[in-house]
């Protein structure tokens, strides 16, 4: 079938319709790997109520845009979508998504410009997971687009030098006879690209002393992985803390200082943490610049990114985090002004003394946003500000669309690209009332 791809949509893909048929109607189309006003053969691959996805099989007329992508694995592995965009003009449709999805989910007309701030858009990542097989030889990689299926590969261009190095040599050294039980490995350096922490997933009744052995000698043989954790399960998403649940085994190190301007946080093994390395401090600053008072609210704190640096200019801090690994990491990395709670942020809010107005609420969910309760908790507390720190669009839309009916107004509104090359979208809301 001929297609002709009308714009970028939120998720990668490019929207194309279907004839109309003998009723008048049409159905959406979604088209990987294309660009707006692109004619391109394709095959439906699947179908359902309202909408179907198809695979492009011949492009028939290529927009002046497209440029050769940089990995020779893009189109086939998962992780990327937008390698044949320019990156200024990924910057671009990503603003205009975001535009489009406020105005689509929640006739939120924003009136605010939308601020961008671009990224390196190589070599960005500090963490990277991979897909371990072991069989019939050691290989490192992702899943194929679209599939479970392994992607062996030998380089990852977004993931920093460090890791790309680290992936080279265990390449090379063929995993060092790698047990059968290790599924996954994850990588995390360090903000100077020096040192790196790794965390491995293998069935809970893996041979424990097995593993450590592993371990033992893998870090010797390459230095820069200063610790190796082993947890008994696979996280769903890299917002799901593997350390949340207790470690297997231990080979080295548990934890890494990260760098983030004049700040020092620890990180533990498993624990999320932003993933760009080049945007950390501007983000740090944009949410906590500017800001003072007597009493502020970190919600969904995680290590403490925002609430160390907001102890410099408020009496006091309050830093409410559901995960115990981030938990402690809060503790850690907490001034004496700040007080680290353990709670999920809707509990907290709903414990909240009404007569305690803070001065600043700043909050940084999951890509399921923060909800229904926690909006209305929002609105009942009456801070003056509300700093939302958003990696999905459509929940962002879904949440500011009470707070905005309460009283609020964006004041700012900023574009982080702390994905680049994929369809990722990070947003800092500034709102007032």
């Amino acid at each position: 079938m001929l297609f002709t791809i009308e714009k970028l949509i939120y998720g990668g893909d490019g929207l194309a319709r279907t004839a109309v048929d003998a009723e008048g109607r049409s159905m959406a189309v979604f088209v990987p790997f294309v660009l707006p006003g692109e004619r391109v053969e394709a095959e439906i691959a699947s179908a359902k109520t309202g909408f179907a996805r198809a695979t492009v099989s011949k492009l028939v007329e290529r927009s002046a845009e497209r440029v050769e992508a940089a990995c020779p694995y893009f189109q086939k592995c998962g992780g990327c979508q937008y390698q044949h965009i320019p990156y200024e003009r990924q910057l671009e449709y990503k603003a205009g998504i975001l535009r489009e999805t406020l105005q689509r989910i929640a006739k939120i007309e924003l009136k605010a410009e939308i601020q961008i701030h671009p990224s390196e858009p190589w070599n960005y990542r500090n963490r990277t997971r991979l897909r371990v097989q072991t069989t019939p030889e050691f290989a490192l990689g992702y899943y194929r687009f679209g599939s479970h299926e392994f992607l062996g590969v030998q380089e990852c261009p977004i993931s920093s030098p460090l890791i790309n190095r680290v992936m080279a040599r265990l390449l090379e050294l063929k995993g060092c006879d790698c047990p059968a039980e290790v599924a996954e490995i994850e990588l995390f350096a360090d903000a100077a690209d020096e040192r790196l922490l790794a965390w491995a997933f293998c069935e809970r009744d893996s041979d424990r002393e097995g593993l450590r052995r592993w371990a033992d000698g893998l870090r010797r043989v390459v230095p820069a992985i200063k610790g190796l954790s082993f947890f008994p399960t696979r996280r769903k998403s890299e917002e799901d803390e593997a350390a949340d649940q207790k470690a297997l085994v231990q080979s080295g190190e548990s934890e890494v200082i990260y760098a983030v301007g004049d700040m020092k946080y620890r990180v533990s093994a498993g624990a999320f943490f932003q993933v760009n390395r080049h945007l950390l401090e501007e983000l740090v600053s944009t949410v906590t610049d500017d800001a003072g008072g007597e009493l502020g609210l970190d919600l969904y704190a995680g290590g403490g990114l925002f609430s160390a640096n907001l102890a410099k200019s408020f009496h006091h801090i309050f830093a409410v985090e559901a995960s115990q690994t981030s938990y402690g990491d809060l503790v850690n990395n907490s001034a004496a002004n700040v007080k680290a709670v353990r709670a999920r942020t809707e509990d907290y809010l709903q414990k909240w003394p009404a007569r305690k107005r803070p001065d600043l609420v700043v909050l940084d969910p999951p890509r399921a946003g923060v909800g229904k309760a926690v909006t209305r908790s929002l609105v009942e507390l009456g801070a003056q500000r509300v700093r939302y720190v958003s990696c999905d669009p459509a929940t962002l839309a879904r949440d500011l669309a009470p707070l905005l009916t309460a009283g609020y107004r964006i004041e700012e509104a900023h574009l982080f690209d702390m994905f680049p090359q994929t369809f990722h979208i990070e947003t800092v809301m500034l709102l007032t009332r």
